[in-house]
């Protein structure tokens, strides 16, 4: 398996994880909860395609921020947002 199908592979998988941890986040305001899934969805989308890294590279702070936002109440889902992050920077975007 190529580098390039290895990364979006494993940001797939990443991408899985906070879907899941947002199933069980039932504390989670739903503003966050909307804001957090458009942009997994956007970054879902975009791997694969030749807009791959602008529309990733866009996210990057928004999920910092949020990984900031929910650290206190929800840390295991800060954690696999900043496990994406630092995938998407492993992947070069």
């Amino acid at each position: 398996m190529s580098s390039g199908r290895a990364n979006e592979k494993s940001l797939r998988e990443l991408l899985a994880r906070v879907r899941e941890r947002l199933g069980h986040a039932r504390a989670l305001d739903p503003d966050s909860r909307e804001h957090l899934s458009a942009v997994v969805s956007d970054i879902d989308q975009a791997l694969g395609g030749t807009s791959t890294r602008e529309a990733a590279s866009a996210h990057a702070p928004r999920l910092e921020l949020m990984a900031v936002r929910f650290e206190a109440d929800h840390p295991g889902l800060a954690e696999v947002i900043r496990e994406v992050i630092d995938a998407l920077a492993r992947a070069g975007i």
